[in-house]
């Protein structure tokens, strides 16, 4: 009797299981990786936990077309978080803020994810790192902070001389203690400049005058530790660069290669050194993931040419770990075996170099536009990942999911925290 590779998958799983052995998902780390064939599984019903055939791991749809109460709404076409590098839970996890095709900025109970409640508001929000009743605002000529769950808001800055505050855009995180951002503001002698800003002594930093990198710049942010900024251009022939500003303005670096690395995000490496994980789309690493120090420039590949999309390193808890949204066509994977073993799945790879990685669940999610994109974010502990898909359907509704990890076997001295000496 021959099985096709998607009725196999199960029966392994089962097997498995049966003889006590580790299965895959939240429960195993491997080093080397085989392509695994997708698994047919219909679309699970909302708020009811799922398994995922491939991997053993839990996951719930959390979001559906329509009304989900308390005043929430979803629209027809997509209801998902912001972004693989923004994080969508607050500190302690009690909270979980979902803003794209919902009817404002929506927030579910982070443990449950029943809806409880909306805000409108305008501006742009990050959560705080380490304080969970609070988010960091940006709009227009203030900065403030502002509590979800009361509505309460303590402005913090207002610009005299600046309009068009952006806290990135889109692509702006607080440094990991809380203490600092970047903001992008057109100053009034219409100049583009970036300057850190520290919420904690409510001191703006040195203007950046922007115009000395090449290109538009599409955003900044601050990195880590609070001491660098970084920035994104992009120039009239396609290419992405970056700039590395060090907060009293000094030019740091410049990566003039072409997208080296992007979709990416910033962490701690585990010899104290701020790294940018992403994509990059240049030779000599191109398609490969990989990650490069702010201080140096300096490279280092972490995975083989793969589909990898979206990279984010969001688990501050976990700072050696980068969480990847993989797409690509199955078939095409399957056929060359050199490329990284991954297609339509979020993976948890180490970035030590060591190439360890943790496969945690099947997308199912078909190519078609932006919306439809994985755009996998762990939670701060890393116990929770939230991602999107249409469930195979190209132009379909656009759905909300979280699978749940187990880290138990990582609480021995495989797992470092990185406990930096305060820079400021």
């Amino acid at each position: 009797m021959t099985f096709h590779p998607r009725a196999l998958a199960p029966l392994l799983i089962a097997a498995a299981m049966s003889l006590g052995l580790p299965t895959a998902g939240g429960q195993q780390s491997s080093v080397s990786a085989q392509f695994t064939a997708p698994v047919t599984m219909d679309l699970p019903d909302y708020l009811r936990p799922a398994t995922d055939p491939a991997f053993g791991t839990v996951f719930t749809r959390i979001t559906k077309p329509g009304v989900l109460g308390n005043g929430i709404a979803c629209g027809e076409k997509y209801c998902s978080h912001r972004y693989s590098s923004a994080q969508a839970w607050n500190a302690d996890q009690s909270l979980l803020v979902i803003t794209n095709g919902c009817n404002g900025m929506c927030f579910f109970d982070g443990q449950t994810y029943a809806p409880l409640f909306r805000r409108n508001r305008s501006d742009q929000c990050e959560w705080h790192p380490r304080n969970a009743d609070l988010m960091i605002c940006v709009q227009d000529r203030k900065i403030s902070t502002w509590a979800p769950r009361t509505n309460r808001e303590d402005v913090l800055f207002v610009a005299t001389n600046y309009n068009e505050l952006r806290f990135g855009p889109s692509k702006g995180n607080p440094s990991r203690d809380g203490d600092r951002i970047a903001v992008r503001a057109i100053r009034a002698d219409g100049a583009m400049v970036v300057f850190a800003y520290d919420l904690n002594q409510r001191r703006k930093f040195p203007d950046i005058d922007l115009a000395q990198l090449a290109g538009n710049n599409s955003a900044c942010t601050i990195s880590p530790l609070g001491t660098n900024i970084l920035c994104f251009q992009d120039l009239s022939d396609g290419t992405e660069q970056r700039g590395i500003f060090a907060v009293d303005g000094t030019l740091r670096q410049r990566w003039t290669e072409h997208h080296r690395p992007g979709h990416g995000d910033l962490t701690i490496d585990e010899d104290g050194s701020e790294v940018y994980v992403g994509i990059s789309k240049a030779d000599p690493d191109k398609y490969q993931v990989i990650k490069r120090r702010l201080s140096d420039g300096k490279v280092t590949s972490l995975m083989k040419f793969g589909e990898a999309e979206h990279a984010s390193l969001r688990a501050l808890g976990r700072p050696s770990w980068a969480f990847l949204s993989y797409g690509g066509n199955p078939d095409e994977i399957s056929a060359n075996p050199d490329w990284a073993p991954y297609a339509r799945e979020v993976i948890a790879l180490r970035i030590d170099g060591s190439g360890e990685v943790r496969r945690i669940v099947q997308t199912r999610n078909a190519p078609f536009d932006y919306w439809s994109e994985t755009h996998a974010s762990p939670s701060p502990d890393g116990s929770q990942v939230i991602w999107s898909s249409n469930w195979g359907v190209p132009g379909g509704p656009v759905h909300e999911f979280v699978a749940r990890l187990d880290w138990a076997e990582e609480s021995g001295s495989k797992q470092k925290e990185i406990v930096a000496n305060d820079p400021h």
